[in-house]
């Protein structure tokens, strides 16, 4: 089978994104092996177009004639070329309206569209994904936004730094307090947040202990639900009941947040799930959370943290939210809560977070375009050349609602 041309695509998203599916080497060795790789010129990505170029990697201002068109974040409409075969994150798989039209206007020109975020094995689990730096950044941030709250230490951005090894080596400079951190989420994000918190020093405790002891050394807890979540009947909790049947399940996960300084938030939340806390119980006295790092960013109404009412950005990170009002607020105010909610955490890591998507691309996704039927790509297709694949039929009336032409 003929290699197909590759174009990484300059990203047009505002604000725009810094990372890229493939570093220059990636792209270098892509090019030995045979492949047409061109990069679109571009100002702000993380590498530099000279940097490619230093590997031989060919430059142009456009990149037409490429088969497949590989992004990062959601391509703007007035920028989709028709009849391509893109990757890039859609956001569309959760009926997001806010990118019904791009999903539209795919559909329009002719586009095929394969979605990261639904490139899975058998198992369903994911093959590729930033998680573990938005984990990492994330945790990072949490601790940022307590620190400038408290003036107990100064720890400057992530994007500070060039990598996260720089990051650990500025980490063995602090002196953290004795700060308790809730950490929910065992995925990549979850996990990715824990590492960060090793690395700077913080103790795993378990929630028993967690709950139950004092300490005076900087601590952490990561939860599973099962640690958070009782059956209503009584009855030994199921994971997979859980996420089939939430009504029959209440949280309880309360008895945290009076514990804890700092919640970092890196579940998968379905809709259906139940959320952590209600905005009434911000008015329990023994509410002693003040900072939220929320990774997931799902945003309220419709969201496992209900104070996350909007995404902050990497140049505005933190906001308020008054417990009182409901609203929010400036942030670092006494009697508010302050909520970290980037929605592009890993773009303040730009170079490891696309050095490390780019060696699972090629190590699992290329793979499969060389493939006469891949699985992987079919189920991660939305779009197959203006229609709907059948995994994704659900999204009939997302699509149609309004229709938009192409422009």
């Amino acid at each position: 089978m003929l290699k197909p041309s590759l174009g990484i695509i300059k990203e047009g998203k505002i604000p725009p994104d810094a990372r890229v599916a493939f570093t220059p080497g990636q792209c270098s060795d892509l090019i030995k092996e045979g492949w047409d790789v061109k990069v679109q010129s571009c100002p702000f990505r993380c590498y530099s177009d000279e940097e490619y170029k230093s590997f031989n990697v060919p430059v142009v201002e456009n990149v037409p004639d490429a088969e497949i068109l590989i992004g990062i974040k959601e391509v703007p409409i007035d920028q989709l070329v028709e009849n391509k075969t893109y990757f890039f994150f859609s956001h569309t798989i959760k009926k997001q309206i806010h990118n019904r039209k791009l999903l539209q206007s795919a559909i329009a020109k002719n586009i095929s569209l394969i979605d990261y975020e639904v490139l899975t094995d058998e198992n369903g689990e994911r093959l590729i994904a930033f998680g573990r730096f938005a984990g990492i950044v994330g945790a990072h941030n949490g601790l940022y936004t307590y620190g400038k709250r408290t003036g107990l230490f100064d720890l400057p951005r992530m994007m500070s730094f060039q990598h996260y090894s720089d990051a650990k080596e500025y980490y063995k400079k602090v002196k953290w307090p004795a700060i308790k951190i809730v950490l929910t989420g065992k995925g990549r994000v979850g996990n990715g947040a824990a590492d960060v918190l090793k690395d700077m020093g913080f103790e795993n405790v378990s929630p028993h202990d967690f709950l139950t002891k004092d300490f005076e050394r900087a601590v952490f807890t990561q939860l599973d639900c099962m640690d958070y979540v009782l059956k209503k009947s009584g009855d030994r909790f199921e994971k997979s009941e859980y996420y089939q049947y939430p009504e029959r399940f209440e949280m309880d996960f309360m008895k945290y947040l009076n514990q804890a300084d700092i919640f970092i938030n890196g579940i998968y939340w379905d809709k259906n799930s139940l959320q952590f806390f209600t905005l009434t119980d911000l008015a329990n006295p023994d509410f002693r959370t003040k900072v939220i790092a929320d990774i997931t960013c799902d945003i309220a109404p419709e969201s496992s943290v209900p104070v996350t009412v909007r995404a902050s950005t990497i140049i505005d990170p933190v906001y308020g939210f008054n417990p009182t009002t409901f609203t929010e607020c400036a942030p670092y105010a006494e009697k508010c809560i302050d909520v970290m909610a980037i929605d592009n955490l890993p773009n303040e890591l730009p170079r490891d977070a696309s050095e490390s998507f780019g060696e699972k691309f090629l190590s699992t996704i290329l793979p499969e375009l060389m493939l006469d039927k891949s699985s992987v790509i079919e189920r991660a297709m939305i779009i197959k050349s203006g229609v709907l694949t059948d995994h994704f039929r659900y999204l009939s009336e997302y699509v149609n609602h309004d229709s938009v032409h192409p422009q």
